[in-house]
């Protein structure tokens, strides 16, 4: 079904209409059921998918009306991309491409909260990169796949109730029509979970090893073969999401403001005593400039993914990578020999240090810098794609490296 043709003030008048009727202060399971019923969960979303309909005009009115009544669970659409990821990751792939069966099991879930935290299965020790190359199979069993295989550099592969699995259905095709995108039950045999150390002291990245898990046909996105297609769906949203972060990987926001735009720069150099420095001010400048870029940068993206997938998500997230290592260095050179001390006791230099290490997860997750660099030379400036050896040979055929390999034992 197309765009409601309601109103900014007739969206506003019907959630408060709505609330009026229905909100009585308890955020219980029937309250959540009742906002995904009427469609006010995801108003943006299609009237026959448990939406409304309506465009973010009319949706960021009746949003309004939600926040005064103290309502929640409605308008998440209109939340951005880090207070519910899951809500675009997996959201936006079942919109486009999940059957019936699919949708009327996933997205009231979805909706409702309860699918909780969720995880990507995408990469692996021999598909990065070439992300089509992976080799985890889904073979079909009866009403179920059986799947083996390892995925690696997966965030909240520990704590996730869902997985997001890309893996190969049909070796005899060529690598990228072989691929299928399931919703996977993280929480069963077979799925084995290993956190990666970080160079931060962390690990908040996994290893997980698949060995015969199992996961319902049903609860395929897409048709078998179509994986890669609907993959791109949840690669734009992530890579919208990841090039509209926060300007500095603690949570210091970006906002729209030109001063708020490089508060914590300005901060940092005051604290220094380093604010009238004319290299420092020209430094300030410089950051704050490439912040608000990408943040209209993100703005069209996020127009023409309403569309389809965008290759501006790729040049906001390639431009985040630089503005995400520059803040953090200014910060880092703001304090001098204190950053020299890497300490979680250390309230001062603990976050600074961290943020210029972890800086390092824009450049590599979600698709590489290089991997940008190449989507922006053939998508956006119309450059000629490189060499393909393995274009149109069956995946059966390809050379291939180890499909398994530990790096947490390492």
């Amino acid at each position: 079904m197309g765009e409601s043709t309601m109103s900014p003030d007739e969206a506003r008048e019907a959630a408060r209409s709505w609330l009026s009727d229905h909100w009585h202060g308890t955020d219980d399971e029937a309250w959540r059921d009742a906002v995904v019923s009427a469609g006010w969960a995801a108003p943006t979303w299609p009237a026959d998918n448990y939406g409304r309909g309506l465009d973010r005009k009319a949706a960021r009115a009746a949003a309004e009306e939600f926040r005064a009544a103290g309502a929640p669970g409605g308008c998440q659409d209109m939340a951005p991309f880090h207070d519910n990821p899951w809500l675009y990751l997996l959201g936006n792939p079942l919109l486009a491409y999940g059957g019936k069966e699919t949708k009327e099991h996933f997205i009231p879930l979805l909706l409702k909260g309860d699918v909780g935290q969720g995880c990507l299965l995408y990469s692996e020790p021999g598909a990065g990169s070439d992300l089509a190359g992976l080799q985890t199979r889904a073979e079909l069993d009866g009403d179920e796949y059986v799947v083996t295989g390892q995925k690696i550099w997966t965030t909240n592969g520990q704590v996730a109730k869902y997985g997001l699995l890309l893996a190969r259905t049909d070796w005899d095709v060529p690598k990228h029509a072989g691929l299928s995108l399931f919703v996977i039950d993280m929480k069963q045999p077979g799925i084995e979970v290993r956190p990666i150390r970080q160079i931060t002291g962390d690990a908040e990245f996994n290893e997980v090893f698949l060995t015969e898990a199992r996961v319902p046909a049903a609860w395929m996105i897409g048709a078998p073969g179509e994986g890669w297609r609907a993959l791109q769906i949840a690669l734009a949203a992530e890579r919208s999401g990841m090039g509209s972060m926060s300007s500095s990987m603690s949570g210091t926001a970006i906002k729209t403001g030109l001063r708020e735009a490089a508060d914590d720069l300005v901060e940092a150099a005051r604290r220094a005593g380093r604010l009238d420095d004319p290299q420092v001010r020209q430094d300030i400048v410089r950051i704050m400039s490439w912040r608000l870029t990408n943040i209209w940068t993100g703005r069209r993206a996020a127009a023409e993914i309403k569309r389809g997938p965008s290759s501006l998500a790729s040049l906001g997230k390639l431009a985040m990578s630089r503005i995400l290592h520059a803040g953090a260095d200014f910060t880092y050179r703001m304090q001098g020999e204190e950053s020299l001390v890497y300490d979680y006791d250390n309230p001062l230099s603990c976050p600074v240090d961290r943020d210029l290490m972890f800086a390092f997860i824009n450049s590599i997750g979600g698709g590489s810098d290089q991997i940008q660099r190449n989507i922006i030379s053939e998508r956006v400036l119309g450059l000629p794609k490189g060499h393909e050896p393995d274009k149109g040979v069956p995946f059966r055929d390809v050379r291939k490296g180890a499909a398994t390999r530990s790096v947490s034992q390492a």
